[in-house]
């Protein structure tokens, strides 16, 4: 079972004398600590950044609270500017962060769409099971390795239309096909996904279809509930 610490407030934040009223840095420690366990009560291998705070307080003073948490134990800093809760396995011990948590969270610090590149995508979806390496996303930002706790994340820059111009779970299945390949995708291979999806992003995927490749568009349909069968291609009569 994991184990995690408790959240509280920096040590030692500064408290007013006389009126006995929190000065706005024990206030600012007090939000961010409630923020953190609300958060990561939903989701405890999330990775947070300043950036998940300043509508609390200006940057300096956001990094002041958290620095002072990491001093505590209360938070663990993962690499600059990343922060996440600590974690404990009974056989295990200290968990490392999630790659998926690391990457969702310098998308949101930085304001950029990610999305795993074609192969990670195949495996994400069932669609196969290759595992890379080392873990490659597409972004809209620009390029630039991660390396947290041994391991590196490479961001690779892409042209805006291919990483934003579809909605984000669109975009996973038209990576995931690509991974694939045209000759190795049929109605079978990908008819488990109208069960994996939920009705929503399969109801999104029409809608995003003309933004995939021509060649997708039948097994786009099949996955969304429509009935389509790919026609075969016609040899050019003389």
């Amino acid at each position: 079972m994991l184990r995690q610490p408790a959240l509280r407030p920096a040590p030692k934040a500064l408290q007013t004398k006389g009126a006995g009223q929190p000065a706005p840095a024990a206030t600012l420690s007090r939000q961010l600590a409630q923020r953190i366990t609300r958060l990561n009560r939903k989701d405890p291998a999330r990775v947070y950044t300043p950036a998940d705070f300043l509508d609390l307080g200006t940057p300096h003073a956001v990094g002041m609270v958290l620095s002072r948490m990491v001093r505590a134990g209360t938070l663990r800093r993962v690499a600059r500017g990343l922060y996440d809760v600590p974690r404990q396995h009974a056989l295990l011990g200290e968990l490392s962060p999630s790659i998926d948590a690391l990457v969702q969270a310098v998308a949101r610090r930085d304001g950029v769409v990610v999305q795993p590149l074609d192969v990670e995508a195949t495996n994400l979806l069932g669609l196969s099971e290759q595992v890379v390496a080392q873990p490659v996303y597409e972004t809209n930002g620009p390029s630039r390795t991660l390396r947290v706790a041994g391991a590196e994340i490479q961001f690779r820059h892409r042209v805006p239309r291919r990483v934003t111009a579809a909605a984000e779970s669109s975009n996973l299945v038209f990576a995931a096909l690509r991974g694939l390949g045209k000759a190795h995708v049929t109605l079978e291979r990908v008819a488990h996904l109208q069960r994996m999806l939920p009705a929503a992003q399969r109801k999104q995927l029409l809608k995003d279809l003309p933004l995939a490749p021509a060649w997708m568009h039948p097994f786009l349909r099949h996955i969304a509930g429509e009935q389509a069968t790919p026609t075969p291609s016609r040899k050019r009569q003389s």
